[in-house]
């Protein structure tokens, strides 16, 4: 696997350190579930402050929960059939 170097600081390398012990994992998979949270995390605050725009126009909000009505209608086709 490629790898780089990067610089962290002594309390963070002591931290990662710290978990790959406990967690008895590479300090790599470590690092990469971090980030990987972080990433998430980031996704879903970025989600949130555009739904809270589309929630300041109340037309364009309006427009949302009509077509989420109408996809909803969608979620049973077919369901009974075999």
């Amino acid at each position: 696997m490629p790898s780089t170097t990067i610089r962290i600081s002594p309390e963070t390398l002591h931290s990662l350190r710290e978990l790959a012990q406990q967690l008895g994992e590479p300090m790599q998979r470590i690092l990469a579930h971090a980030v990987e949270g972080y990433r998430r995390h980031h996704l879903l605050e970025r989600t949130n402050h555009a739904y809270d725009a589309l929630r300041s126009d109340p037309e364009a909000w309006q427009e949302e929960e009509e077509e989420r009505q109408a996809w909803d209608i969608s979620l049973s086709d077919d369901l009974d059939e075999p």
